[in-house]
């Protein structure tokens, strides 16, 4: 192996500052902020054993395996992009800053395919505004982006202001861990330190300084795929595409054969099929079995309205234990943020990657004691564990600038207001439109109409129209 391969991290900044890639004085950065300290890693193209030690420290940070595609933002990350392309052996695309006025006048050059999953390469982050830019290049094509690697993080907003917009960023340093390293190295003076450290700390981005967040009640089903993190949601949104609905029935009956003869005859018309299990007095497995089929046939998912509501164990063998075996057949379930992280952890270590989390948020029953506060912890909580999250249950448009969640919105009902027991319905228009649900939950409405097949293409006609309105 080439010495300059084998360098440690405070090795690698060193010869960064050798080369005078990392500069002091007074300088502008990208989006105008002026700085004390600057990155030019144009310079490294210059210096072909350390680019090439750069790129396997990158390669390193993240599972790079998992992706189909690589993309460099342009110009200065293309020649690491390349280097870890042919590392990697996985293919690697080019954005263009601006179309060629000729030829195919495209702005993302390369083989790819629709849904591919590509890992964004970047040299330095401040606001994150130029990842964003090519990730959106990227998803106009139908690439899925949602994780980027850097060299460096300026600690400036970038990191959470990416987030926020449905991408995970791994850098290899922070700004403070930079000039520590050359603080200890007798490279740069302990004011200088000082200085960077002050400037860190007085110059954080402000969100709405840059660019704008996605209104996901604007957005198409097919625009959000690139946004969905969680498989489950990325399956979900796309049946309802293919299928052109987003119903999903309440399948609440207490028998059986009545659960799978509803299945059969609404399947045509639903994009998932959502169930409470303990309630079925003549529960078989062979009844799982048979329903898993009627899904298959009708390309709908299944969801268990469980609403898990315990310590971490419990909730583990509720979703694996017991008669229900609830994660064998249920692609998406329901969970209470009652319990925090200490539940989202538990179910994220015994479900499988295609398993989809609904949280509660709000509720369709009057006199809920969801508070304001409690619906914004529960979306803060969502954010942290998108890998797992598929969406929120809820009666408002509490994340629109989370178009990778689906809103669930239960309580839809054409010709009732509500009963005597609390719940209340709403129109197939009013919870699409002025709700912002994505999926609309109706029960009663079909399940107790003489016939479930005609209802059941009625709400999802209408609740298909009200959702092409929105997003017009």
């Amino acid at each position: 192996m080439d010495k300059e391969e084998s360098l440690k991290m405070e090795d690698l900044v060193v010869r960064l500052f050798e080369i005078n890639a990392i500069k002091f004085g007074n300088y502008k950065t990208k989006i105008g902020l002026d700085t004390p300290i600057y990155f030019d890693l144009r310079v490294i193209v210059s210096c072909p054993r350390l680019l090439r030690t750069l790129a396997l420290i990158m390669m390193n940070k993240i599972k790079i395996s998992k992706f189909n595609l690589l993309c460099g933002v342009p110009y200065t990350a293309l020649p690491i992009a390349s280097i870890m392309s042919e590392k990697s052996e996985i293919p690697m695309v080019m954005r263009r800053k601006e179309a060629k006025a000729y030829g195919t006048k495209k702005l993302i050059e390369g083989i790819y395919t629709a849904g591919e999953n590509c890992l964004i390469i970047e040299d330095c982050v401040t606001s994150g505004s130029s990842i964003l830019e090519t990730v959106k290049d990227l998803r106009e094509c139908q690439i899925n982006c949602s994780e980027a690697v850097v060299l460096l993080d300026r600690e400036q907003g970038g990191e959470a202001f990416l987030k926020e917009n449905g991408i995970v960023m791994h850098s290899l340093l922070t700004m403070s861990q930079l000039v520590q390293i050359l603080f200890e190295k007798d490279l740069i003076t302990a004011k200088t330190k000082s200085e960077v450290e002050s400037y860190i700390a007085l110059n954080k981005i402000k969100p709405e300084t840059l660019a704008p967040k996605e209104d996901r009640l604007k957005m198409s089903f097919e625009k959000r795929i690139p946004y969905a993190i969680n498989n489950g949601a990325k399956k979900l949104l796309e049946i309802m595409i293919e299928k052109e609905t987003n119903l999903c029935v309440a399948a609440d009956l207490t028998d059986a054969t009545d659960i799978l003869n509803l299945a059969e005859e609404v399947g045509p018309f639903i994009c998932c099929l959502k169930t409470h299990i303990d309630i079925v007095k003549d529960f078989h497995p062979n009844f799982i079995k048979n329903l898993r089929s009627i899904a298959q046939s009708h390309n709908f998912m299944l969801m268990e309205d469980r609403k898990f509501a315990d310590i971490g164990k419990t909730v583990q063998l509720q979703f694996t234990e017991g008669v229900f075996g609830i994660n064998s057949w249920a692609s998406l379930v329901t969970a209470h943020s009652l319990f925090g992280e200490s539940l989202l952890d538990a179910l994220d270590q015994v479900s499988s990657s295609d398993t989809g989390v609904f949280l509660l948020a709000e509720a369709s029953s009057s006199g809920c004691l969801f508070d304001d506060q409690y619906k914004q912890k529960t979306i803060k909580l969502a954010s942290k564990y998108e890998n797992l999250i598929a969406g929120i249950v809820c009666q408002s448009p509490l994340f629109k600038e989370h178009p990778g969640f689906l809103q669930l919105t239960p309580g839809v009902q054409l010709n009732s207001s509500g009963d005597n027991l609390g719940q209340q319905y709403n129109s197939p228009e009013n919870v699409i439109i002025s709700k912002g649900g994505d999926i609309a939950v109706v029960g009663r409405g079909i399940t107790t109409s003489a016939n479930a097949r005609k209802e059941a293409k009625k709400y999802k006609d209408l609740l298909w129209n009200a959702y092409l309105q929105r997003v017009k």
